[in-house]
């Protein structure tokens, strides 16, 4: 399969293009201090939650590993800091449900180096024993999916990976710890994506990166030239053109190869696997040194933010002790999205901590939130906006009126509701204030809610 070059055009239909807004991409990455305590999520993946591995009162080390995956779909976690488990039980999550988690709170004298690791040697392991590697380190798509990594990288039998594809589009608005990682950790990134490429199998790997970080692209390109010929196969970089939502999936193999996933379909039916440039560059980091995932880079951003950046942020961290080190102590939940404003989702609680899965957290000014609030809905003027701007080619007018008639079954046979990825295109285009994207999300728990009803 022949690359499709960039300079062709956008390559995939439709889309939009929101304001970048991406002021933290200049500034490099710094460590957020270690908060007095973390809460460490059970269930901070897609599948099943992990199994506790501590109780009250056990002291535990950074890295240590305090919870054990419960089935194939599951990963364990890693003590993001050296301290004494306070509690094993239920705690506020950004989402609004309480979950099981473990809190730990930090020895003050601690040095908070992470000391369990064991380094092993990566190029004796077979396929199986680096998957199993890959699964210890906890690993799971940091570009906001969180499905666990190992899981990804397990080519079924019958199945052919032959080109892995590097996801760092980043299309988001705000969004910029991708643009940081490729340029600060362009070595990691590499390595990352050497283990992905012998883990699946593929003889390829495409990086993916839109052309307003034409500095990102420099950068992986001067490192793949240092790094020169390797066994695993040929690694190359591409730009493609700046359009949301371009990070997608669907999207991207679009825009690199012209090609389109078959409906219902994962990538792997074409014979690639996608991957982001922050799980790759975290497991070019942790595999070789036997260590856990304890931290993620986090782009902090927003008007209500005195001190926006890329923060290394512990996992566990409570959004309240990031918010007031940003410099929106007053911030209230409400104010704040976890992700980008186009996909992202408003946070329940402030005392719920930062997972795995979490790029970014913006703030907006209680002013920027007025404005949308008093913004009245109107009715669907048939303007057709919302069909102009869905990259999957879906009616979204047509699923919004039949959302609001709650024939969520006609959605699914008739309009293809579950090819919908939910990324807010035509919520953002709608003159009507119609919160689309939302009655989608609606519709599609209570369509998986009667199919487990029937099941069981």
């Amino acid at each position: 399969m022949r690359l499709v070059s960039y300079l062709r055009g956008e390559a995939f239909q439709r889309g939009i293009h929101p304001p970048e807004e991406k002021h933290t991409a200049a500034l490099p990455i710094r460590r957020l201090p270690f908060p007095p305590r973390v809460v460490v999520p059970l269930m901070q993946h897609i599948g099943k939650a992990s199994r506790a591995l501590v109780r009250v009162g056990d002291e535990v080390v950074r890295g240590q590993r305090i919870a054990e995956a419960s089935d194939w779909l599951s990963v364990p976690h890693h003590a993001p800091l050296t301290g004494r488990v306070e509690a094993v039980g239920l705690r506020p999550s950004a989402r609004g449900p309480w979950q099981e988690a473990i809190v730990i709170r930090a020895y003050p004298s601690a040095t908070q180096q992470d000391l369990a690791g064991k380094p092993q040697d990566l190029e004796a392991m077979s396929r199986a024993q680096l998957i199993e590697a890959i699964r210890d380190t906890g690993m799971v798509g940091l570009g906001g999916a969180a499905f666990p990594t190992h899981a990804k990288f397990s080519v079924p039998a019958g199945a052919e990976v032959h080109t892995l594809v590097v996801n760092g589009c980043e299309c988001e608005p705000y969004l910029t710890c991708d643009h940081r990682i490729m340029l600060e950790r362009s070595e990691w990134l590499l390595a990352g994506i050497r283990y992905a490429m012998r883990a699946t199998g593929a003889r390829r790997a495409i990086i993916g990166i839109e052309d307003n970080k034409a500095d990102a692209h420099a950068a992986i390109g001067a490192a793949i030239a240092r790094l020169g010929t390797i066994p695993e196969g040929e690694i190359h970089a591409e730009l493609v053109p700046t359009k949301y939502p371009q990070g997608s999936e669907k999207m991207l193999l679009m825009a690199l190869f012209g090609a389109e996933i078959p409906a219902g379909q994962l990538p792997l039916a074409l014979g690639m696997v996608v991957s982001n440039v922050g799980t790759l560059a975290s497991l070019g980091e942790l595999l070789p040194a036997g260590r856990g995932l304890t931290e993620r880079v986090v782009t902090i951003a927003g008007s209500g933010v005195k001190r926006p950046g890329n923060y290394l942020v512990p996992i566990g961290t409570p959004i309240s002790w990031l918010l007031e080190y940003a410099g929106a102590p007053e911030a209230k939940a409400k104010e704040v999205i976890l992700g980008g404003p186009m996909m992202g989702q408003a946070v329940a609680s402030l005392d719920a901590p930062i997972t795995k899965g979490v790029s970014g957290v913006l703030v907006l000014s209680a002013q920027e939130l007025a404005r949308r609030e008093k913004a009245k809905v109107y009715p669907c003027i048939k303007c057709g906006e919302c069909v102009e701007s869905c990259p999957m080619g879906l009616n979204p007018s047509m699923l919004g009126m039949l959302a609001a008639r709650r024939e969520y079954e006609t959605m699914e046979s008739d309009y293809h509701l579950f090819e919908c990825f939910e990324c807010g295109c035509c919520t953002y285009v709608c003159p009507s204030y119609i919160p689309l994207v939302q009655q989608f999300r609606v519709a599609k728990q209570i369509l998986r809610e009667r199919k487990l009803a029937a099941a069981r």
